[in-house]
């Protein structure tokens, strides 16, 4: 079950939104930490934090139905990472968000890798925002490895390049 996954240090951010709509943002974030018992100055100052660190503190009162995709996106996020996760599996984080939004959870990505050392996981059919944005990536084809790399490999790479990338790829 998810609750195991997380009491392990595992975070999850499914592709489907998961913004709890009818909540402001702050509640959003509130609720996981509620749940990891911690004080009610702990769950304030990390809330700070939070919607600080993931430029959503003016969002702080904004009920989730009213969020773009962007800002959904970030809140999710942001909601993963206030439950401490060491290693968080990112499901289609790029989908049904706009390029500035991509640029913005890439450097939010990168950011959770390098100054918090979280692992990361990401499945995602957005080649090129992915292969930004990670150190090794795997080709799945039928649910086997058919190749595997670093963003300057995999482009070149015959295999990548026949069953997923194209031919007329070009890497950016």
């Amino acid at each position: 079950p998810m609750y195991a996954r997380a009491r392990l240090g595992i975070g999850y951010l499914a592709q489907e939104p998961s913004v709890f709509r009818k909540l402001t943002v702050e509640d959003n974030l509130r609720l996981v930490m509620q749940l990891q018992g911690l004080s009610e100055k702990q769950i304030r100052e990390r809330l700070d934090n939070l919607l600080e660190e993931f430029h959503i503190a003016h969002l702080r009162h904004a009920r989730g139905y009213t969020l773009s995709g962007g800002e959904r996106r970030r809140v999710e996020v942001a909601r993963t990472i206030a439950a401490s996760p060491k290693f968080i599996l990112l499901d289609e984080p790029f989908t049904g968000v706009d390029p500035i939004a991509i640029a913005d959870l890439q450097r939010i990505i990168a950011h959770l890798r390098e100054r918090l050392g979280v692992g990361i996981l990401i499945t995602d059919h957005n080649v090129r925002a992915t292969l930004r944005i990670t150190d090794r990536a795997y080709i799945i084809h039928n649910g086997r490895i058919l190749t595997e790399g670093n963003s300057d490999q995999l482009p070149e790479d015959p295999v990548a390049r026949q069953f997923y990338l194209g031919e007329e790829y070009e890497h950016i």
